[in-house]
């Protein structure tokens, strides 16, 4: 059939021929009357103009060849020009009224024509099909084609699996009459559904193998651009997007064909098409046409598109759709999250892992997760904590974190927490991140558990304000800002112990994260220390804004004299900590520890620090008169004075290993350090915004 009067491997094509023409023609080579239609296209004399080969479409018999002899005896292929013929001449009858009816009435026709030759309609789908793709480009705009797309539609309403299989190889690359033929059954809304449902099941390959799949994304892509075709999927609209967005997974992980991107050849119209890009604008195509039209607006700005199709960023994707769709496509949400259920447990786990995923961002709709159970909802996420795939256990995460969101969660805080805390020594810094962003949420719902929390964090968070990950410790500070935000009353009343607590043995690394080459870390390290000073009514506000942005030792003097002023007995952990941050492996970071030391030895009283710390401090000080940095000499040099100064006003009680530490009569007053100009001062404003400076 495919190699009949329409088939594309015949010589020249039928361009110039309108369906009536071909029929008459067929007709009048087999000897056959005409049947003319019931109006004939001379009736009307405004009727569209038609190649010359057309203007006697109902002309008679005798006028043309007489019929060949011995008719009974015709090959196979000229019963399927007939039946071909048959179906030109009743479209040709339907160019005036071509209706549903009258392409309903084409198909019957001609499925009773092949019947009556043995054979039966859907056995001639594919090469009806090939036939209707070889002869629209030829066809005039107007009334000739749309007759000739009508008959594809009728074709489609009763063997749209044998359509769709017929047009699917014709898509790779999808021409132009190919991308009409979808679009024409796109525009129909008694066949769309159908199709659509058919290029579903070929997308999700149980219909044929991958490249099948990635003409199906194409066909669809050009389906759902149609005004009006979305609405064909109300059914199905979750699972189909869920598709989507699952095959977006498969591509990311390497699982499709490594051949199947090369199918596609650059469009001058455009950039190339890849499987990943048509999948992408079909699910633009998808939520546009429902009205949905933020959610890809949201996407593009938070660069959620480009996440999706990435190996290693395809579920933070997923999390940017799913919380796109909860704030504007929240209509769908319930018929999401009924459709991810049963997909949590799936087998395969680009499925599962983009089910967790939608699954997490939608529990930030309270109405959504009322689906569930709270129990079963916190249950399920707790489970996902023992899950030997670090991925699952991040997402777990995020889920909880959601799930403290909601105001009524709170009284589950005791179930919460185990989870994220013990998430808090993992070694993937997804997870700690996590676990931070979940216990910040927490902590701003109300009746927040801020003294169970500040016990809880007391063992757990400094040693992550040092950890070497930059978003790590800016997320560790900022969780500190908000725990001391959330306790502020008590601490001013002196009632928050473990609080205040935590607040001092995180004071050193937060002057410190000040010079951090973070600006995450060092802005949050500024925000957490005003958030201090507020709690604790330090009044040095203006002193850690001048640090922050200027490095100016003599506001951090003012600082360090305050610190030792309020808190002597905390004076020698102040040391002890700075001191362990002189063999950092980063410069900015020992200069920062070697200021830092010199100023609090210069306002401690000689009471207050024992001659081993002081013989400690000036032993590591001394190393790093050798260091590489020449502004590390320099201020170690500086503030080994300083210690050394403070070593001569201790009494003879004690003898010192060093030398140069041994007691000496006590001075009256020892001279403040004078410290040279930080190579690494943090950047201005101006050269924040990058801008240059003036001249």
């Amino acid at each position: 059939m495919a190699g009949g009067v329409w088939g594309r491997a015949r010589g020249a094509p039928v361009g110039a021929l309108t369906l009536t023409a071909l029929a008459e023609g067929i007709r009048a080579s087999q000897g056959q009357p005409m049947r003319p239609p019931s109006k004939g296209p001379q009736s009307e004399p405004e009727a569209e103009p038609v190649p010359v080969a057309a203007r006697e479409p109902c002309s008679p018999p005798h006028a043309q060849e007489p019929a060949p002899e011995g008719l009974s005896q015709a090959p196979e292929s000229s019963r399927k020009e007939g039946a071909l013929a048959d179906l030109a001449l009743y479209t040709a009858a339907c160019l005036e009224e071509a209706g549903f009816a009258g392409t309903q009435a084409t198909a019957l026709s001609l499925s009773s024509a092949l019947e009556a030759q043995g054979e039966r309609l859907e056995d001639q789908v594919h090469a009806l099909v090939l036939g209707l793709l070889a002869q629209v480009p030829s066809l005039a705009e107007g009334r000739p084609r749309r007759a000739a797309l009508r008959v594809l539609s009728a074709l489609a309403l009763e063997h749209a699996q044998h359509v769709v299989c017929a047009l699917l190889p014709c898509s790779l690359p999808l021409d132009w009459a190919a991308a009409e033929l979808w679009r024409s059954l796109s525009r129909n809304q008694r066949v769309n559904g159908q199709v659509l449902v058919q290029l579903l099941w070929a997308l999700k390959g149980a219909a044929g193998p991958e490249l099948e799949a990635l003409a199906a994304t194409r066909a669809l892509g050009e389906m759902l651009a149609v005004s009006g075709c979305v609405g064909a999927t109300r059914g199905f609209y979750p699972h189909l997007l869920l598709v989507l967005v699952t095959k977006l997974h498969e591509m990311a992980r390497g699982t499709c064909s490594p051949d199947t991107s090369k199918v596609w050849t650059p469009s001058h119209q455009g950039p190339p098409h890849s499987h990943a890009s048509c999948t992408v604008e079909a699910l633009k195509a998808l939520l546009t046409g429902d009205g949905s039209r933020m959610v890809v607006t949201c996407m593009e700005q938070a660069g959620g598109w480009r996440r999706l199709v990435g190996a290693h960023t395809h579920l933070e994707g997923v999390l940017l759709l799913a919380s796109a769709m909860v704030a504007h496509a929240d209509h769908h949400l319930r018929g999401l999250f009924a459709d991810l259920l049963p997909r949590l447990r799936s087998a395969d786990d680009t499925q599962r892992l983009t089910a967790i995923a939608f699954f997490t961002g939608l529990l930030q709709s309270w109405p959504t997760a009322r689906l569930l159970r709270e129990e079963v909802i916190l249950e399920r996420l707790r489970a996902w904590q023992g899950d030997p795939e670090p991925t699952v256990r991040w997402l777990g995460l995020l889920g909880l974190g959601h799930l403290a969101l909601n105001r009524r969660k709170v009284r589950h805080v005791s179930a919460l927490l185990p989870a994220l805390l013990g998430a808090l020594g993992e070694h993937d810094a997804r997870l700690v991140g996590a676990a931070l962003g979940a216990l910040r949420r927490l902590l701003l719902r109300p009746r927040a558990p801020v003294r169970l929390l500040s016990t809880e964090l007391g063992p757990r968070l400094p040693p992550l304000l040092d950890d070497a990950r930059g978003p790590v410790r800016a997320s560790a500070v900022g969780l500190l800002g908000t725990l001391v935000r959330r306790g502020r009353g008590g601490l001013r009343l002196g009632l928050r112990g473990p609080l205040r607590r935590l607040v001092l043995k995180s004071l050193v690394p937060l002057l410190l994260c000040l010079h951090d080459p973070s600006l995450d870390a060092a802005e949050s390290s500024e925000w957490t220390l005003a958030r201090c000073d507020h709690a604790l009514q330090w009044g040095l506000l203006e002193e850690m804004v001048t640090v922050a942005h200027y490095d100016s030792p003599e506001a951090l003097s003012r600082i360090c004299h305050r610190m030792v002023h309020w808190y002597p007995s905390h004076v020698p952990r102040f040391l002890s900590q700075t001191q362990g941050y002189l063999r950092s492996p980063q410069d900015h970071l020992r200069r920062a520890a070697t200021v830092l030391i010199g100023l609090f030895v210069h306002h401690t009283s000689p009471s207050h620090v024992n001659q081993d710390l002081l013989d400690s401090l000036f032993q590591d000080l001394g190393q790093l008169h050798s260091d590489p940095e020449s502004a590390v000499v320099a201020a170690a040099q500086v503030s080994s004075q300083q210690v050394a100064l403070l070593a001569r006003t201790q009494g003879p009680r004690q003898r010192l290993g060093h030398p140069r530490l041994r007691p000496r009569r006590a001075r009256a007053a020892r001279p403040p350090p004078v410290y040279p100009d930080s190579p690494f001062r943090r950047r201005s404003i101006t050269g924040r915004w990058g801008s240059s400076t003036p001249g």
